[in-house]
């Protein structure tokens, strides 16, 4: 007989693992489930990045996170989130897909490809970085066009286009040219996007300003080709020969996955996943929402270091009704 857990956590991100400490103090028992590597978006992350939040707010368990700067780099955080996993004992299972979930017997039955586990309750912590918002262009298909961007070297002396204006597409633009690329910006809005990194936007501004990078404002992109793009701007349509696309056009939750298996959306904008304000249970009973996950559409509202907390207010939840 399957030995059936408290709760199931889907996400193996900082998140999910705060969800797990917390389950682990409550003496609750558990699984973690990912679907790729431990913290999978963050090691998909570029290769180079900081962080805009310090390492403090970044924390889980109550455990220091020691970086080298105040803002810790990308690598600095997958040891951190590996040693946390190490020291807790976690039970994550990566590379374990959570293909979907039905009621049973006043509880759940998560199925992945390689088992199916029964539990009481579960804790959906599986963000949004996996699924990028896509243009809907033609050509958008091509291997030239990237929606992640890891490493400027691949880049170095080819003629690259970098669509958007917020963090992702201005690192990619600054680094890509630094490595030697002939780098063109283009983005639908009228500037830079406030939310850069405020020590990263005068970089940016200036590369503009002395004509290293070319910028296209209130300009979409609309075709896309082998050796070269179509541009409408506010002028008219311009052509420019291209060999590589970095749309950094940014992501969204896989809301196919979560209203296959029953959470509603709300707001048909936003599409926020329904959600008990207090306790973060969603409209199945015993099944919570956590992390980036509840801010549907609207990824500017939930980060780690401001969605950590939903993790001790659901297992708190949870280990109540137990």
């Amino acid at each position: 007989m399957m030995k059936k857990y408290d709760l199931i956590i889907i996400g193996g991100g900082p998140i999910g693992l705060a969800a797990g400490i917390e389950a682990r103090k409550k003496n609750l028992s558990f699984l973690i489930l990912e679907k790729g590597c431990l913290v999978n978006s963050i090691y998909h992350y570029p290769t180079n990045m900081t962080f805009f939040s310090t390492s403090q707010k970044i924390e889980i368990g109550g455990v220091p996170f020691v970086s080298h700067t105040v803002k810790p780099t990308r690598r600095e955080a997958l040891e951190y989130y590996r040693r946390i996993s190490q020291s807790f004992e976690l039970p994550v299972h990566t590379y374990e897909p959570v293909s979907g979930f039905e009621a049973k017997n006043g509880g759940y039955l998560v199925h992945t490809d390689k088992e199916t586990y029964p539990c009481a309750a579960i804790v959906i912590a599986t963000g949004f970085y996996d699924h990028p918002n896509l243009m809907g262009i033609p050509g958008e298909d091509l291997p030239k066009v990237k929606h992640y961007y890891d490493d400027a070297h691949p880049y170095a002396g080819r003629k690259v286009l970098v669509v958007g204006a917020a963090n992702s597409a201005i690192d990619a633009a600054l680094e890509t040219w630094r490595a030697g690329a002939e780098v063109t910006l283009v983005h639908h809005g009228p500037e830079i996007s406030h939310r850069v990194k405020y020590w990263v936007k005068p970089d940016i501004d200036n590369r503009i300003a002395e004509g290293s990078i070319k910028a296209y404002f209130n300009t979409r992109l609309i075709e896309v080709r082998p050796q070269e793009i179509d541009l409408e701007t506010p002028e008219g349509r311009v052509t420019l020969p291209n060999d590589f696309v970095l749309a950094m056009t940014g992501y969204q939750p896989d809301f196919s996955w979560l209203t296959r298996n029953g959470i509603e959306l709300c707001d048909d904008e936003l599409r926020l996943p329904a959600r008990n304000e207090e306790t973060f249970e969603s409209n199945l009973p015993n099944v919570f929402l956590a992390g980036t996950v509840c801010g549907g559409m609207n990824t500017n509202k939930w980060f780690i270091e401001n969605s950590i907390e939903h993790a001790s207010i659901v297992i708190q939840e949870i280990a109540n009704r137990k």
